[in-house]
């Protein structure tokens, strides 16, 4: 059960007072199994090629929320797209400032087989049929020094993230000694430079033990995908900035991407 004063109640209360401001339609998805629902939200035109924008598939990663929410509270999202949005892929988790969900699992190695939890079973079922042009889900890293993101696709999205961080004189993760702590992948398993990390997704998703999000996205339903990591040493409100000029300049970059070489 999710308490009806927590930080995921608040979250809840916010996406739904936005309801009907700039076509923002919120609605909430069960989760199979589990007395808990995720919540869901629209906005834009339907008819338009569609962005996924996902947060807070690790409970105590609190900073990409807030951003989406910032981001369609402030009109702040390209009206070129769709948007489908899942403000909170872990809500009994984002409740207990954990990790893990209230079940013990690390929901976003769950994304394979269908959903092996009760969150990934409700967004791929909710998914199922779509197709989205860009993905983006939005995390934060105890270890690391700035901004750094995964990018799948073939694309270079996550350059046009780095450069509107530099842009603002933001930290950017050189991935020297993050790189070590970042997670099971090395070298041999990806291409990495300054701020950004091209992985190898059957390595990834064997090494991981299992499929996140964004290489369930990656491998079934988005064009492009990509995760972006703030750093949990800095304060909340510049996590917050980070993820909000990331994920604008990400969209804004889509334009373009078609003409761009694949790195």
């Amino acid at each position: 059960m999710i308490a009806s004063n927590g930080p995921y109640y608040d979250l809840t209360e916010r996406w739904k007072a936005l309801r009907g401001y700039r076509d923002v339609r919120v609605r909430e998805v069960a989760c199979v199994n589990a007395r808990r629902t995720l919540l869901c939200a629209e906005a834009g035109d339907s008819a338009l090629p569609t962005v996924a924008l996902a947060a807070a598939v690790h409970g105590d990663e609190p900073a990409g929320a807030l951003a989406l929410l910032e981001l369609v509270a402030a009109d702040g999202l390209d009206p070129r797209y769709g948007y489908r949005i899942w403000p909170c892929l872990n809500p009994s988790g984002y409740d207990a400032g954990t990790r893990a969900s209230i079940d013990g699992i690390d929901v976003n190695r769950t994304f394979d087989r269908g959903g092996r939890s009760p969150e990934a079973k409700a967004v791929l079922t909710a998914n199922r049929d779509r197709g989205f042009l860009l993905s983006l889900d939005l995390h934060e890293d105890a270890d690391a020094r700035g901004f750094y993101c995964y990018e799948y696709g073939g694309g270079v999205l996550g350059r046009a993230a780095i450069a509107a961080l530099d842009a603002r004189a933001l930290a950017v993760d050189p991935l020297e000694a993050t790189f070590d702590t970042a997670g099971p992948i090395r070298d041999e398993h990806c291409r990495r430079e300054r701020g950004r990390i091209v992985p190898d997704l059957t390595a990834e998703a064997a090494l991981i033990g299992g499929w996140s999000y964004s290489i369930a996205m990656a491998r079934r339903a988005a064009r492009y995908a990509l995760t972006f990591e703030t750093p949990t040493r800095r304060p909340l409100e510049e996590r917050v900035a980070m993820h909000r000029h990331t994920v604008a300049a990400a969209i804004a970059a889509l334009s373009q991407a078609s003409n761009r070489p694949r790195v």
